[in-house]
């Protein structure tokens, strides 16, 4: 992992006068999504690449000792070993980024991964996740306990009531204090950017975060009802292009919720790599919240190697 971002004074003057214009923003979200994609070996090589993004998730209330477990295992091995040798790579450590949960699991996950013999970080939600909306010193203690139980990575959710009514001093300094909490642990910060209302907020709830010394911003929690869009991500990408021209700090990106199909992997790397240009497509500052995309990423691995599309029982699931 990068060092963590320390963050800058509060200055409105940042945000104040922007406005996001809506109709390029979709104009180019289009681009991205209905272009050509890659096929062949560079098709499976995006892939792969992808899977060292992907933050492996469970956020479920049925949540058990034995599904952390075993999606703990699918992180570390991703990929079918014989597919993994039929492309030369299996000898490249590639695992997931890190496994996320919910706090109560985050002793299962370090105790399985220890088992495992990996280093794989886990990263665990916090601060009255999903909604953000019990009292701030609930939401800091479980951050405390959280890091105390071994997560490496905590990822927090906003309170957006105050994006909603521009008390832009109060979100950064309620950031501030979560940053505080983390300490040396990285911080990704929840914007829940289905539910702030414009485009414009979206930009300016991005710039606060990073002002308050957030290591990654995320769009989603995943349980909104509208996720990781496009549009969104290009106003969050740009917004971390700008804090990068004016403090020279990279931060993180990491979409979040609905993203299932290898395509859609493909389209994300795509967009990161225009946008913010190769150094950023490193786990260090990129990843993709996801439960489901893993499989289906294996699926079409599968199809590349063997010509034909895996039966529901050829590939272990996490």
């Amino acid at each position: 992992m990068s060092a963590n971002n320390q963050g800058t004074e509060f200055d409105l003057s940042w945000i104040s006068k922007v406005q996001v214009n809506q109709p390029a923003v979709l104009r180019r979200a289009e681009q991205i999504q209905t272009r050509r994609t890659v096929k062949k070996d560079w098709q499976a090589a995006w892939l792969l690449k992808a899977v060292t993004f992907i933050d492996l998730t469970t956020l479920a209330g049925d949540d058990t000792l034995s599904n952390v477990q075993r999606l703990c295992y699918k992180a570390k091995y991703p990929i079918r070993e014989d597919l993994l040798k039929a492309l030369n790579m299996q000898d490249k450590g590639i695992t997931t980024a890190a496994v996320c949960v919910y706090p109560a699991r985050v002793c299962d996950a370090v105790k399985a991964l220890k088992d495992a013999g990996c280093d794989i970080p886990v990263a665990s939600v916090a601060t009255g996740f999903p909604a953000g909306q019990t009292h701030l010193k609930t939401r800091l203690d479980e951050i405390r306990l959280a890091i105390e139980d071994g997560a490496k990575e905590i990822d927090v959710v906003i309170n957006r009531s105050l994006v909603l009514t521009g008390q832009w001093e109060a979100l950064y300094d309620e950031i501030r204090q979560f940053r505080k909490a983390c300490g040396d642990v990285h911080l990704k910060t929840i914007l829940a950017t289905g539910e702030l209302g414009s485009l414009t907020n979206v930009y300016k709830a991005s710039m606060i975060a990073m002002m308050a010394g957030s290591d990654f911003i995320k769009t989603s929690t995943g349980k909104e009802a509208v996720n990781a869009t496009f549009p969104v991500a290009i106003v969050m990408v740009r917004a971390i292009r700008d804090f990068f021209w004016k403090t020279g700090n990279k931060i993180g990106f990491k979409p979040a919720g609905g993203i299932r199909t290898a395509k859609d992997s493909i389209a994300w790397l795509s967009l990161i790599k225009e946008e913010l240009g190769d150094e950023w497509l490193k786990p260090e500052l990129f990843r993709i919240g996801a439960s489901a995309l893993l499989s289906d990423i294996e699926r079409q691995i599968y199809h590349h190697v063997t010509g034909r599309y895996a039966a529901y029982h050829d590939l272990p699931m996490a």
